[in-house]
């Protein structure tokens, strides 16, 4: 699939303010710092789509954009929270939780997991409990090129001994640099495959 337009819609923190137009979401979301905006930008093919910001946790809203008049891409605010008050902290985990579990066009949650880092139990615990929801989702380990292709494997092998220990089938994922477009067009293919199918049915 090749992105041709990619339009911003809306930004809101009411669900039922969302686009009703039936079209399917793919959605993004990731601790604070994952590089969320800059992969986006990456798979987009417009570095100005998403805000980027040198302060992490800056997504505060569901954030819808309109891709090739065909699908919705939704940049999610973080679970991770750095610098926010308890109620900053709730008010984000209601929008994040109204959206997942409410939003019936949501096709596929990508979640974003920093490709440098040992197993985080924020991340666990997020996977977790998409698991346990059965929401449809899909690993993106990012920052790919910030260290060797080895060392980036060996992290994925030990992210996934930790899934194995409560999963009996583990998700998709792809692993990507927002530097080098590494992973664009295996996501892109993704998506592109889900939404054929979505067509046939």
């Amino acid at each position: 699939m090749k992105i041709t337009s990619a339009e911003f819609v809306i930004s809101n923190t009411d669900v039922n303010k969302c686009p009703n137009t039936g079209l399917p979401e793919y959605a993004f979301i990731g601790r604070s710092n994952v590089g969320k905006s800059s992969l986006i930008n990456m798979l987009t093919g417009n570095k100005k789509l998403a805000m980027t910001s040198s302060t992490p946790g800056k997504t505060l809203l569901i954030n819808h954009f309109l891709i090739n008049k065909q699908w919705y891409l939704v940049d999610l605010p973080g679970y991770g929270y750095a610098n926010r008050s308890k109620k900053g902290v709730a008010n984000i985990q209601r929008v994040i939780g109204s959206y997942l579990e409410k939003r019936m066009e949501m096709t596929c949650l990508f979640v974003l997991i920093d490709s440098r880092l040992e197993p985080q139990k924020i991340d666990m615990d997020f996977l977790n409990w998409l698991g346990e929801n059965q929401l449809p989702f899909a690993i993106v380990f990012t920052k790919a090129d910030k260290q060797s292709k080895s060392r980036t494997e060996s992290n994925i092998k030990v992210y996934f001994e930790k899934l194995k220990e409560q999963w009996e089938e583990l998700p998709p994922y792809f692993v990507t640099s927002s530097l080098s477009g590494a992973g664009k067009d295996d996501m892109l293919s993704y998506i592109d495959s889900i939404n054929t199918s979505l067509k046939k049915n």
